[in-house]
């Protein structure tokens, strides 16, 4: 019986099995290539292989935008609804709370004009601190710190301490005009943009030696503040200390004319430099990389911070903690690194914050001049918090 010398059974070639690609002749006229058959049968091979078919999971859509997810957007948003109304209620409340007249009566709405003085103060300090904080933080590149480590609130306390030690307690009264008012802005963001310029302009610049100096002139305010206080009378001491108080009572409608256009302004120009503080809290060398001039903006932005610092400060004095606490919050309620999205986060939790914190102490407390006693009770302990967590939110 004569032996075959090879199999004559079709097959492929050893080119053939070497090229996937290559063009096969199938039995009925139709070339394809192998590449697209193999392609098109892989949705079936479980299947044909005797294995379980496969099941679609559902997937979630992902995006490299600051809100990554459905679920993050829908969680954002959420937050912004609530606040929103929670704002609008403490608002009416400060408003309309123990208000004697009925809300038909033109009575009501002529003591709730008294009390709107009040109300666009808070909303200023909130917009002031939650701008000025988390801008400062962005281009520090550190959450634990607030701009208030620049000395604003040891400057304001020696310029009260110093017209009460050398003109008697007169000079408190007479510094609630709008004149002394700006003559505090003026050297609040001129001694700062003096220390940024000084810091700054080097060769060999450096913001950590910046946040060093202005430590150290913070401290050096205040021990002088604290010895003129020494030589102080009792009842002057007294006076003084209401004043160095964080309190919405220190505002006077005067200064509106004058903190309303500022406050709008640097809190516009932050806003419009979001898309570059993004890239700033890459870090210096990757701002550089990146094509943006870290120097200047960094000084743009300082700028603004200062002036939004100022005029928090001058309106109703030392609040140290509001800042920190509003922007922790805001870090985590919004969960993103865009600032377009973070600024008016912390706004509105400042304004909850402020606004809730004034409603408590004047209708629950009747303690209204001290706001700034449960800000830095619930913000004092809040630092200590991140602080024992090793500086991570």
């Amino acid at each position: 019986m004569p032996m075959r010398a090879k199999d004559e059974s079709p097959g492929h070639t050893g080119a053939e099995a070497a090229d996937p690609t290559a063009v096969t002749d199938i039995p009925g006229g139709d070339r394809r290539s192998s590449a697209n058959e193999a392609s098109g049968d892989r949705s079936g091979a479980g299947v044909r292989d005797g294995g379980l078919p496969r099941r679609e999971s559902a997937s979630v859509r992902r995006s490299s935008g600051p809100l990554p997810t459905a679920k993050s957007a829908r969680r954002y948003w959420t937050m912004i609804i609530v606040l929103s109304v929670a704002s609008a209620g403490i608002a009416l409340g400060i408003l309309a709370w123990d208000n004697p007249m009925p809300i038909t009566d033109p009575g009501f709405w002529l003591i709730a004009e008294l009390r709107l003085t009040n109300l666009v103060v808070i909303a200023m300090v909130a917009l002031c601190q939650s701008f000025g904080t988390v801008a400062f933080q962005t281009v520090t590149n550190n959450r634990i710190i607030t701009p208030s480590i620049m000395g604003f609130e040891s400057l304001y306390v020696a310029i009260q301490t110093s017209a009460m030690y050398f003109f008697g307690v007169t000079a408190i009264v007479e510094l609630k005009g709008l004149v002394p008012f700006v003559v505090q802005l003026v050297l609040m963001v001129g001694l700062s943009l003096a220390l940024y310029g000084w810091l700054l302009s080097g060769r060999h610049s450096s913001v950590a030696l910046m946040l060093l100096i202005g430590v150290v002139i913070g401290g050096g305010l205040g021990s002088v503040a604290t010895f003129m206080q020494r030589t102080l009378t009792p009842s002057e001491f007294d006076v003084l200390s209401a004043r160095l108080f964080g309190s919405i009572s220190n505002s006077d409608s005067s200064y509106l004319p004058v903190s309303i256009p500022l406050c709008v302004l640097a809190c516009l120009g932050l806003y419009l430099c979001s898309s570059r503080l993004n890239v700033m809290a890459l870090g210096r060398d990757m701002t550089s990389n990146l094509g943006l001039n870290y120097k200047g903006e960094l000084l743009k932005v300082l700028f603004f911070v200062s002036i939004l610092m100022a005029v928090s400060v001058s309106m109703i004095g030392p609040m140290v903690f509001l800042g920190f606490l509003v922007a922790m919050l805001a870090y985590q309620f919004a969960d993103t690194y865009d600032h377009k999205r973070l600024f008016p986060m912390a706004a509105l939790l400042g304004f909850v914050v402020l606004g809730g914190a004034y409603f408590v102490m004047k209708n629950i407390f009747y303690a209204e001049g001290f706001v700034s006693i449960i800000i830095e009770i619930v913000g004092g302990g809040a630092f200590l918090l991140v602080i024992l967590r090793k500086g991570r939110l």
